[in-house]
């Protein structure tokens, strides 16, 4: 039975929380530590999170010592990890209750050290537990096999599903931007040689944000993409100009699901 590390940064997330936490705890493979770094709540997170300790043991809550993001937050929690795997969850998603065991079970069957799958998206006000999610319509679908050349101009895992194989890979740390720390981590990984596969089965819910936030703004993630491009995997302006096409592509196009 691998022991699974899940990471999760905390910011400010009392209201989606509880759920997120209760997604990871109630699922069928129950050999995981939820590792959670709060980055400076100021809102009561912290406060449930010592709730969740006290009721279940694999709830590992910290408080990051000052503000650094969720980049750091996730490093924090990574650096604490005693898993045979990482899975990586936001406090405002949700994984399906057979998540873990499914990727799992195809990680090894494939043996693919990193592994993503398809998930549901939610709106904004869903209050549901993840044992009360119904199947929609609207999934985002994983490709079935993305190298490196693929991910650079596109960015074909979604966080909230993406787990990889410690004892393959080592800990892999993310580089502590504001934004696109998850996809940089996927990049580094691919350019060493390691290729993802992708599950097609839905296994997570992602909350989509409220029209107007940062999350929503696509254009807002221009500027970080293009320093990914240039300042970490260090492409020429024109092979970064097709790369930040083809990502902004893909952005309007999943926001449409």
């Amino acid at each position: 039975m691998p022991l699974v590390s899940v990471v999760m940064p905390v910011y400010n997330s009392a209201a989606t929380l509880s759920a997120a936490v209760r997604s990871v705890l109630t699922q069928t493979h129950s050999d995981l530590e939820l590792l959670i770094t709060d980055d400076q709540s100021s809102d009561g997170s912290m406060d449930l999170l010592r709730e969740f300790a006290k009721e279940d043991e694999r709830v590992l809550p910290e408080s990051a010592s000052e503000q650094g993001g969720a980049g750091r937050a996730r490093n924090l929690a990574m650096q604490r990890a005693r898993g045979d795997y990482i899975a990586f969850l936001d406090s405002d998603d949700m994984w399906l209750p057979e998540k873990t065991e499914r990727q799992l079970r195809f990680a090894a069957e494939g043996a693919a050290p990193l592994t993503f799958t398809s998930y549901f998206k939610m709106d904004a006000d869903y209050d549901g537990e993840s044992t009360d999610w119904v199947p929609n319509g609207r999934v985002v679908r994983a490709r079935k096999h993305v190298d490196y050349r693929a991910m650079l101009f596109q960015d074909h895992i979604g966080a909230l599903t993406a787990m990889y194989d410690r004892n393959v890979l080592g800990t892999r740390l993310m580089p502590e931007m504001r934004k696109r720390q998850d996809y940089a981590l996927w990049l580094s990984i691919m350019r060493d040689g390691f290729d993802a596969r992708g599950l097609a089965e839905p296994l997570a819910v992602y909350r989509a944000h409220q029209a107007g936030s940062l999350s929503s703004n696509k254009l807002s993630l221009v500027q970080y993409n293009w320093a990914l491009y240039r300042q970490h995997e260090h492409l020429s302006v024109p092979r970064a100009t097709q790369a930040l096409v083809g990502a902004a592509w893909q952005s309007m196009r999943n926001s449409r699901i």
